[in-house]
């Protein structure tokens, strides 16, 4: 269940989304009448409420808004009571203060805005003793162990117990307390309006994590990385589970490059079985698997981490093979004999990870393969690597190559006024691949459609990664039209 948090400064608008919430759906709504800019009158408040219904009341010591005195807020919560509030939300050192009466069920909370602290099981421990139908215990996470440790205390408390995270190491935890016992968790009405650091809004808890279908057996993937916050992935994967009908959630796991190891340790306890890997991990997630194939090897870097059922870990690049399909597609269309690009020209713009794991599918395959980067000393050390030629940023429109491919971020949103390699450089015909998918028709790709190249889209590169990815996860084939539609919709609600 999800316990959907109002804190608006007038009464008739806290009045007006509790009836919202209850028409969208919502089992149980918490009022923070510290939000409130005048003191409410109880009984019009919860006239007529259109859920059950938390009262809270937040001091300023607590993070919240309240500006009258103690004395009055303890009346406040004591009128709550006595006209028959299914819940009332008491902090550790108060609830002692306000005694039991009818049918209002105690919600006893501590908060610690700073850290997670080692005793959780004592702070528990002590709240076990104050009269609590729910505890309620919320911490910030600093890194995902203590997530970790905050899921583990809900699954071993006998009082109903409700334990999450706040801040963005800790999102996974408001997702997943359901799954390990908790008897609800919180959301804000909105995105615009969250009540704590990292609150996730009632719809994306709905719409995006199926929130209301996670149970016991709910299956665990996720995305390692930091940044992770504007990623896509959670949408694509989301929603093939849902259009496969799967048990299963994908979320974000935040994590530091100084608490990747203990936090990958922590995470395992969790039983996650497979990881889609961004920067800053892709080289350090090797460290993860029992298994590494050859192309991970020879790349250096991995974008998925997976378990198969014996358990044994494997380190994935579905990066360098989704380039590949989505390369041979475009000279397919082309009419190249072959399908492929033995002994085409290829030059590739770039000298990063990406720019490596192609390169290295193009020296396979038989390319005459020549590296462009922005830095000079980048792209001639990975030529050496890859065994290829290098060229001078300046010089990059005297190549007449047959494939162009861009890895560098060049017009990726919101810079799309900008292009890489310029129309008078290009050749009727030539393949042309941009990596970037946001926007999916970059002007580089406007360009080339201009000229009459073919185009591959690095929409669909990454519709064909994160593809791989879902079958390395489940064993199961992707569905692709389903991820193509997500993700171009995810694109065009961002860039609105």
């Amino acid at each position: 269940m999800i316990c959907v948090s109002i804190g608006r400064t007038r009464l008739k608008m806290m009045r007006a989304e509790h009836e919202a919430l209850g028409k969208a759906g919502a089992e149980l709504v918490e009022l923070r009448l510290d939000w409130l800019k005048q003191i409410p009158d109880i009984s019009l408040l919860l006239k007529n409420r259109p859920t059950p219904t938390v009262v809270t009341c937040r001091r300023a010591e607590d993070r919240g808004k309240w500006k009258g005195t103690e004395e009055q807020r303890l009346t406040l919560l004591r009128s709550a009571i006595v006209d028959g509030v299914e819940f009332v939300d008491l902090e550790l050192d108060v609830a002692k203060k306000i005694p039991r009466y009818g049918k209002t069920r105690r919600i006893v909370s501590y908060h610690n805005f700073e850290e997670t602290p080692d005793n959780l099981s004592s702070i528990y421990e002590q709240m076990r003793d104050l009269d609590a139908d729910v505890i309620k215990i919320v911490t910030m996470a600093n890194s995902p162990a203590d997530g970790v440790r905050m899921l583990e205390l809900v699954a071993g408390t006998k009082i109903p117990t409700v334990g999450f995270c706040m801040g963005e190491f800790g999102l996974f935890t408001r997702v997943l307390c359901g799954k390990y016992g908790a008897p609800f968790t919180y959301a804000s009405f909105s995105s615009e309006r969250e009540m704590a650091p990292g609150q996730i809004s009632f719809r994306e808890m709905i719409e995006l994590y199926r929130h209301h279908r996670i149970n016991e057996q709910t299956r665990v993937f996720g995305l390692l990385g930091d940044p992770i916050a504007h990623s896509y992935s959670p949408r694509l994967h989301n929603r093939a589970f849902e259009r496969e009908n799967m048990n299963a959630v994908y979320l974000p796991f935040r994590i530091s490059e100084q608490h990747f190891a203990p936090s990958m340790k922590a995470l395992r306890r969790l039983n996650v079985e497979g990881f889609s890997v961004t920067i800053p991990h892709k080289e350090r997630a090797l460290t993860q698997a029992d298994h590494v194939d050859d192309n991970v090897k020879e790349i250096g870097a991995a974008n998925t981490l997976y378990r198969n059922a014996r358990g044994i870990w494997f380190a994935a690049n579905t990066d360098f093979e989704a380039a590949m399909t989505t390369l041979r597609q475009a000279t397919q269309r082309a009419g190249w004999p072959d399908g492929g690009f033995k002994d085409r020209k290829v030059l590739i713009l770039g000298a990063g990870g990406v720019a490596k794991a192609i390169g290295l599918g193009i020296v396979r395959g038989g390319g005459l393969l020549t590296l462009c980067g922005r830095t000079k000393s980048r792209a001639k050390e990975l030529a050496e690597k890859l065994g290829c030629q290098s060229c001078s940023w300046e010089n990059r429109g005297a190549q007449r190559p047959e494939i162009l491919i861009n890895c560098t971020p060049i017009g990726m949103f919101p810079n799309m006024d900008e292009t890489p390699f310029e129309q008078n450089w290009m050749t009727d015909g030539m393949v042309i691949f941009d990596t970037i998918y946001n926007p999916e028709n970059t002007l580089l790709i406007k360009l080339a459609r201009e000229r009459n190249c073919h185009i591959a889209s690095g929409l669909e590169m990454f519709v064909q990664q994160a593809a791989k990815q879902f079958e390395c996860f489940t064993g199961q084939n992707p569905p692709l039209d389903t991820f193509r539609e997500t993700l171009k919709q995810a694109i065009s609600l961002a860039t609105d």
